[in-house]
């Protein structure tokens, strides 16, 4: 049953802290983008990644899945502007309600439900990552003063795709019959962002001590779970 309820706990625990932080910037907003990139990479190192290339026969093939799960994933977030790996971009004054963005998110979210299965860890990284994307889009929402019943409904859908992704990859048969496809589209999908995420929440070239430990912290957890 976990594995249905820690997605939408990572939507609940976002919006809380964007609540908690929304009135100013949160300065470890970036260590925790960088651990839950890391944690996200190597739990599909770890996990995702052996099984579909122990399950998939022909492996040149599995790479081709993977690559086009990259591909996706450059095409939701010409949507979604990369809000699936922090970046959100706010907008000050009222707009309409963010259709693109809400939809790549929701194709986003019901992807990775595939690669939660009852033998993996995966659910942990989903958990991991949803964390502070939740809180990134919840603060989005609040500063572009939305209305509240379209923030509901946003996170409401946004929460249950992942877990209706999850359910679906058990339950329908099609979808079981090829859930290792899915599953390497998935690796390119988190490969993308999680590769992302560690660019983009770093200076330029400069060493940085604390991001590194965020990482470094991320692998060791990914590898002792």
């Amino acid at each position: 049953m976990y594995k249905f309820i820690f997605p939408v706990l990572a939507v609940i625990i976002g919006f809380i802290l964007a609540n908690l932080t929304q009135k100013h910037k949160s300065w470890n907003t970036k260590l925790l983008l960088s651990f839950s990139g890391s944690f996200l990479l190597a739990l599909t190192l770890f996990e995702l990644l052996p099984e579909v290339y122990e399950h998939l026969e022909n492996k040149k093939l599995a790479g081709l899945y993977i690559m086009c799960g990259i591909m996706l994933q450059l095409i939701l977030e010409l949507f979604s502007k990369g809000a699936e790996h922090g970046h959100v971009h706010i907008h000050k004054h009222g707009a309409a309600f963010p259709w693109s963005l809400f939809i790549s998110l929701c194709i986003h979210s019901f992807l990775e439900g595939f690669s939660i299965h009852d033998h993996n860890d995966m659910v942990y990284g989903v958990l991991v990552h949803k964390i502070p994307i939740a809180m990134l889009i919840t603060m989005f929402l609040f500063q572009s003063h939305y209305k509240k019943p379209q923030i509901a409904v946003f996170l409401l859908v946004f929460a249950g795709m992942t877990p209706l992704g999850t359910f679906i990859s058990h339950t329908w048969e099609t979808a079981a019959h090829y859930s290792q496809i899915m599953n390497a589209l998935v690796i390119g999908i988190f490969f993308h962002i999680s590769t992302t995420i560690l660019f983009e929440s770093g200076d330029g070239h400069k060493f940085n001590l604390s991001k590194f430990i965020s990482i470094v912290v991320g692998v060791g957890v990914a590898y002792l779970i």
